[in-house]
């Protein structure tokens, strides 16, 4: 094999776990993907590193000089989608079904596969926000609340991740949404359950997949990529918590609201 081909499938294989990372992957599975990919050309060393910000690819043969490729990875977000599209492409290409040129052009068509519209992503918010209030103990009068805070929150999340805003501050902005509208609506409707509606409303921002692959990374001696998920999501717990607390903290000394 030569230097130029070495070279095409390293960048098949980095760009298949670029993707999947960017997509809310668990590392072990973006290192396994890798791996698999370049184990199957028989390089003599293919050394893998993955962290959540990070790609790290090393390869080597007889034929070649060793070659290493390092990938910044920014921009994360949860695409279940492209992970198990990147899944299915990664064992064509391993079982040879599909040629490298083939799988780079199908690797570009997964990468441009486009998120759910904003409608109906404001509508899903709304919706799972009202629905998440009635689970926890809220009534039907309550419901309503939730899904207008859903619907404030999902319209200025996508206002503010159209223009790159960091996401710390897209969590403390949206918690203080929240805080703010739950005392507001309370001096209209001062029957409704404020308990029951932040948290309904705060359930679709808890960052349950950051959690939950902190966990996987542990068990699977991730230990580097589990600490640094675990952290992003109580930095994200505390952004939020912190918008909650600041706004309801505000507008009930305004409104003469007592907590």
């Amino acid at each position: 094999m030569n230097e130029f081909k070495s070279k095409q499938i390293l960048h098949f294989a980095v760009k298949a776990g670029e993707i999947m990372l960017q997509s809310g992957a668990e590392t072990y599975r973006v290192e396994d993907t890798i791996s698999r990919i370049l184990k199957s050309k028989d390089f003599n060393i293919a050394e893998t590193f993955v962290v959540p910000t990070c790609i790290i690819v090393t390869i080597d043969n007889p034929n070649i000089e060793p070659i290493t490729h390092l990938k910044r990875i920014k921009n994360r977000s949860t695409r279940l989608d492209k992970i198990s599209l990147v899944n299915d492409l990664s064992r064509k290409y391993v079982d040879g079904l599909i040629s490298t040129e083939e799988a780079l052009l199908e690797l570009d068509c997964i990468n441009s596969t486009k998120s759910y519209s904003a409608p109906m992503i404001i509508s899903a918010t709304a919706v799972s926000a009202g629905f998440f209030t009635l689970m926890f103990g809220g009534r039907l009068i309550d419901f309503f609340p939730s899904l207008l805070i859903g619907f404030l929150l999902a319209v200025v999340n996508i206002w503010f991740t159209s223009r790159d805003v960091i996401s710390y501050l897209i969590y403390f902005s949206s918690g203080f949404i929240i805080g703010a509208s739950v005392i507001c609506i309370s001096w209209f409707a001062p029957s409704i359950n404020i308990d029951s509606v932040v948290i309904g409303s705060i359930m679709p921002l808890v960052p349950g997949v950051a959690f939950t692959n902190s966990i996987r990374d542990m068990i699977g001696d991730e230990i580097i990529s589990g600490l640094s998920r675990g952290v992003e999501a109580l930095f994200i717990a505390v952004s939020i918590a912190a918008g909650v607390g600041i706004a309801m903290n505000i507008f009930s000394s305004i409104g003469g609201v007592s907590l």
